[in-house]
């Protein structure tokens, strides 16, 4: 999954980085409003992890052009602010969720699983896809019941596949989602033809069929039907 945080302080940054990368997410940062608006116009994301007070404005602009531009990903603000009127504020310019500083890292990263699941599986604690059955909070997976034993980057790649399911994914989307704006495409594209070998391979061995289909010279389709 993939995250946009939108924080003027380094050390917070720093810290939500630190403790989100290991469990696979691609974190991309920006330190103010005009960098943002600028990386959401050409990439998506996600969820966004705004702060309200930004150098050169406020995080709520950032709020008012998802909004706008009908953007799905989901949205966290993560302020020092802690009046009731400004976390309902927050919620009614269209935010999904709102932490006060300072907030407990793990906490956050279960609000973002609940919140990105509530958007791309309407909530489900489990998720079904023809003989698969995964569970997004503890990274597991099955195959008719069988443990499917998969790599964080299998399993990110396993549910971004799902959560696209029927459409084309170019190999292009898969790198960035993967590592973010600023992934090495060279490397990255052998990495994920690494991964995605080894997950048709764990797939196979569990009995399932082959739900990812290669379309070449663009990418892959993840079908269940």
């Amino acid at each position: 999954m993939k995250l946009l945080i939108i924080e003027d302080d380094p050390e917070i940054q720093d810290s939500i980085i630190t403790y989100l990368a290991p469990e696979g997410y691609a974190c991309v940062q920006a330190f103010d409003v005009r960098t943002a608006l600028d990386m959401i116009t050409k990439n998506s994301y996600d969820c966004f992890l705004i702060d309200l007070n930004l150098p050169d404005g406020n995080g709520t602009e950032i709020i008012k052009k998802l909004k706008k531009d009908q953007n799905q990903g989901g949205i966290i603000v993560i302020t020092a602010r802690d009046a009731i009127e400004d976390r309902v504020k927050a919620l009614e310019w269209g935010a999904d969720d709102y932490l006060v500083k300072p907030f407990n890292l793990s906490e956050l990263n279960a609000r973002i699983k609940s919140l990105i699941r509530r958007i791309q599986f309407q909530g489900s604690q489990q998720i079904a896809a023809g003989e698969l059955e995964i569970f997004p909070e503890y990274f597991k997976a099955t195959i008719k019941g069988k443990p499917l034993e998969l790599t964080k980057k299998e399993f990110e790649i396993l549910m971004f596949f799902v959560s696209n399911a029927g459409r084309v994914i170019a190999k292009e989307s898969l790198a960035d989602q993967l590592w973010g704006d600023d992934s090495d495409f060279s490397y990255s594209f052998d990495f994920v033809y690494a991964q995605i070998k080894n997950l048709r391979k764990k797939l196979k061995e569990a009995g399932a069929r082959e739900y990812i289909q290669t379309i070449y010279g663009v990418g892959y389709k993840f079908e269940v039907e």
